[in-house]
């Protein structure tokens, strides 16, 4: 148990440094005040990434072409990709728009992120069971 502990703990932790950097950066790039930058491209990018993978991960691992100890799939699941995405942030981003009332953005940034983050998921077991 403490090897899965420590592995949630590293990858989490890994995760989430990228996940501070991603955001960083593409706010930089993004810039503020544009409706292009109301959307939360940061947020939205890393849990989409985060969903491809972790589809990819247990897709590989169920068609037998990885095969992973319990404690490396809890530090590339659980861990980094648990890390590296964010449903907080996320909430709190709708939120946000709710507050500023920008009800259209909400509901366009909910939908995308539900459908993308699924077909994401979908998508990383698809490849993985390409022969």
């Amino acid at each position: 148990m403490f090897k899965l502990l420590l592995g949630v703990f590293v990858g989490s932790g890994l995760g989430g440094c990228l996940r501070f950097l991603v955001s960083h950066y593409m706010t930089k790039a993004i810039g503020n005040g544009s409706a292009v930058a109301m959307f939360p491209w940061a947020t939205f990018a890393v849990n989409i990434v985060g969903c491809f993978l972790i589809g990819l991960i247990y897709g590989l691992v169920a068609n037998g072409s990885v095969n992973l100890s319990p404690e490396m799939k809890t530090f590339l699941t659980a861990g980094f990709c648990g890390g590296l995405t964010t449903f907080s942030t996320f909430s709190h981003e709708n939120y946000l728009l709710f507050e500023g009332n920008h009800i259209g953005m909400l509901l366009i940034y909910t939908a995308v992120s539900l459908v993308t983050g699924f077909g994401a998921a979908w998508l990383g077991h698809a490849v993985a069971f390409k022969p």
